[in-house]
Order: C-alpha cells, then structure tokens, then sequence
C-alpha cells in the first residue's frame, strides 16, 4: 500500500493530513526497520523542521488503529513500528541493525489448540515475532 493509500485513509477516518502528519507518514512507510517513536522524530526533522514528538506519537496511534503499521516489542522495552504485513504473517527482526522480514506460516496452530485446550481459552488471534540476529549483522 502506498503512503498516498495510507494518508486517504487517515482522511478517510477524520484525521486531518498536515505537512507534519506526512512527513511521518513518509518515514514510517519508507523504513525497512522497526522504527522507534523517537527514531521516527529524528528523521522526520531532517525533512520538516517544525515537526513536534506529540504528532509523532499521535499519528503512529493513528496509524495502528487502522491497522497500517503495527507494534514491534524489543528486548530494551521500548516499542517500535513496522509496516503492518498483509495477509497472516509473522515478523522476524534482527536484534542488532532492526531489519524486519515477513514470512508465513501456521505452523503454530498445534501449538494454540493445545494451550487453548489447557486454559480453556477460545483464542481470537495470534501473534507471533521472533528475534535473532540477520545474515550482516552475523557476517561482522
């Protein structure tokens, strides 16, 4: 999708589009890494000097409730935001530069059948992200 498709939709549910608004809209759709709030506000600045951390945080809400990015939790405790994928995958991200790959795969479905068999939960959804180290950041 492209970041005219997500700034439509941001319209489309009410939110106004401001210069500030696309500049962050640009980053965070632009980046093959998960991205901080704070990393989002530092290389959105360098394009839009007047851009405030508050916008930042707002739209990367925005962007979340209408499912366009997605949350990406670190071992650091800080959150960070992806592209959301399409269709069911799953993330994997590497723990040293933050490059992000989506794959696919159900093979977890014993596995929620069985921990919903033990709790006695219906389970709704899943979500599943895996860290390691990727192919550069191993090499160096």
């Amino acid at each position: 999708m492209s970041t005219t498709a997500w700034l439509e939709q941001l319209h489309d549910n009410g939110y106004r589009i401001t210069s500030a608004r696309r500049v962050v809209v640009d980053t965070v759709h632009a980046s093959t890494r998960a991205l901080t709030p704070i990393e989002v506000y530092d290389k959105a600045r360098k394009k839009y000097h007047a851009l405030g951390l508050v916008t930042v945080y707002r739209t990367l809400e925005k962007l979340e409730e209408l499912h366009l990015i997605q949350r990406v939790h670190q071992a650091a405790g800080c959150q960070a935001f992806v592209s959301a994928c399409h269709g069911h995958q799953h993330l994997l991200l590497c723990q040293n530069c933050g490059q992000i790959v989506f794959f696919e795969g159900d093979d977890v479905e014993p596995l929620i059948k069985s921990v919903a068999k033990k709790t006695g939960y219906e389970i709704k959804e899943h979500w599943l992200q895996l860290f390691g180290l990727c192919a550069d950041c191993r090499s160096n």
